[in-house]
């Protein structure tokens, strides 16, 4: 079930962000700093979005998503990240797909994701190609040398989604 995150998730999440092996300490600190700033003021406040992917009381996945700051209906996919021992069953697309449905819900019309090009992040890649995105730019040695920054985009605009039946958040 895909449901808005409570502060009580705060721990799973983090939780899970290091149990996916592609995610370094930093990144971690980064999610906790944005699951500060999401419990403390809120989602319109801080601008962090953060969903979640329950199965029973555990976390498996979640997506933070919020709009993109100078823009009029841009967005940002910031994380996302499923269980290492339950990928490849559907979670992660659930999640790009409710995020997407609740992007458009506040009148988004594009959503952005920036990834590595490093070979630990081929399965998000892929992930992204199959959820309809385009690989709009490449900035060569971006995080470090060797480790391009790819931009990917997809426009939400009711004619051009692939997927009109995306999932509703849970009340």
């Amino acid at each position: 079930m895909i449901d808005i995150a409570q502060p009580a998730d705060g721990p799973l999440i983090l939780h899970l962000m290091k149990a996916v092996a592609v995610f370094n300490d930093e990144e971690v600190r980064c999610v906790q700093d944005i699951w500060d700033a999401y419990v403390s003021q809120g989602p319109t406040q801080s601008g962090y979005h953060i969903i979640v992917y329950r199965e029973d009381k555990a976390v498996i996945g979640f997506a933070c998503f919020g709009p993109h700051a100078l823009t009029v209906g841009t967005f940002d996919l910031y994380w996302l990240a499923v269980d290492p021992k339950t990928q490849a069953r559907g979670i992660g697309h659930a999640l790009v797909a409710a995020t997407e449905r609740a992007v458009a819900e506040q009148h988004g019309r594009k959503l952005m994701i920036e990834t590595s090009n490093t070979p630990a992040y081929a399965p998000a890649r892929r992930l992204y190609a199959r959820c309809g995105y385009t690989l709009e730019a490449t900035v060569h040695d971006f995080y470090a040398e060797g480790d391009d920054l790819f931009i990917y985009s997809k426009s939400l605009r009711a004619d051009n989604q692939s997927n009109p039946l995306t999932p509703t958040l849970a009340a």
